[in-house]
């Protein structure tokens, strides 16, 4: 089978360039369209991402030599047939208006809040709610569209559904207490976290995000019936704290379970969740979509973020809560720009090739 051809948009910025690394050389997907602002287009990548001389590539991978030649295309002058999917990293006003124009003709799937909210819009995650994907069939009667939107969610949710999803599935939820250690990524280049800011400090809030992590959750670990997702029935309370960290968001969990465990049960359930996705071997896939550790002093950010290159979510400190009823508490270490972002996106991607609804 040819490999589709694939437009990153929004190609300049944190998650835009991890779209572009992961793509470099996918044996699925062909990067034949890079778009950015329209004051970057015209350039070619490699000096759209130079900005008074200092090189902006931000990813650990480096910057493949025939996507660095590739002259950037103005996002709002896209034409969707010229490709078989899109990946987009806009921010969230300038996706609400371009992606459906976009999605009119051809697959989209983003790292934007834009559409995650809508009542026929599953929010995907790999390995967690294929059973959300038949919604995508209604979204195209609905608008009637060819293609679809499929947004990942808010980086510090991805994290959090991905250890929630085999307790939820085994024993049940009643309540999730998780307080948030947010790296600096999370918040972008431009405008990003002011140095000043972050320095020697904690920030106590971020804007917006405890809301869309709490809702997103419950929509992600929900039902799909008559042609909507009923949120799962758990209340969870969130803390969104960002701190002087480069990559990785860090955890901290409590649950209350619907009925009683064995920590060798919790942790039995965490450490064997997704074998059978990431049995499929999907180019992006880990070979584990959790690891568990025994180290009392892990996860860490420096340590731990690149596990798996960034796309398993380490779990530590799994232990028992005596203040909830069936409680149990553990830290877990997200990378936000990988798994949380463009490279999740892709190996979303490559399970909805491998399903039909890509391709």
């Amino acid at each position: 089978m040819s490999r589709l051809r694939t437009a990153v948009v929004g190609a300049t910025g944190v998650a835009g360039q991890q779209f572009a690394a992961t793509l470099a050389d996918h044996p699925a997907f062909d990067v034949t369209v890079l778009t950015a602002s329209e004051r970057n287009a015209g350039k070619r990548y490699r000096d759209a991402l130079t900005r008074n001389g200092a090189f902006g590539w931000w990813c650990s991978e480096p910057l493949d030599d025939r996507l660095a030649e590739m002259v950037v295309q103005d996002a709002e002058k896209l034409d969707p047939h010229s490709v078989d999917l899109v990946f987009t990293a806009l921010e969230s006003d300038v996706a609400k208006r371009l992606e459906p124009v976009y999605a009119e003709h051809v697959p989209v799937l983003s790292t934007a809040s834009a559409f995650r909210y809508e009542e026929d819009v599953p929010i995907l995650v790999p390995g967690v709610n294929p059973d959300h994907l038949p919604l995508i069939r209604e979204m195209q009667q609905r608008r009637g569209w060819k293609g679809f939107i499929a947004p990942n969610p808010n980086c510090t949710t991805v994290g959090l559904v991905l250890t929630l999803a085999p307790l939820h599935r085994a024993f049940g939820l009643n309540l999730v207490v998780m307080t948030s250690l947010q790296a600096v990524s999370g918040a972008g280049r431009t405008p990003g976290v002011l140095a000043l800011d972050i320095l020697d400090n904690v920030i106590p809030n971020i804007s917006g995000e405890e809301g869309k992590v709490e809702k997103e959750t419950r929509k992600i670990l929900g039902t799909l019936s008559g042609g909507a997702i009923v949120p799962a029935c758990f209340r969870v309370s969130c803390t969104c704290t960002r701190v002087a960290v480069l990559e990785a968001h860090t955890e901290s969990v409590n649950v209350s379970l619907s009925r009683p465990a064995s920590l060798a049960e919790v942790r039995g359930a965490l450490e064997s969740y997704g074998t059978e996705f990431t049995s499929l071997g999907h180019p992006s896939s880990p070979r584990r979509l959790i690891t568990v550790t025994d180290d009392p002093f892990r996860p860490q950010p420096r340590l731990d973020r690149d596990n798996e290159d960034g796309m398993t979510t380490t779990v530590g400190r799994l232990r028992e809560c005596e203040a909830l009823d069936n409680g149990f508490k553990y830290v877990l270490l997200s990378h936000n720009t990988k798994m949380g972002a463009g490279k999740g996106c892709v190996l979303m991607a490559e399970e909805m090739l491998r399903l039909g609804y890509i391709g």
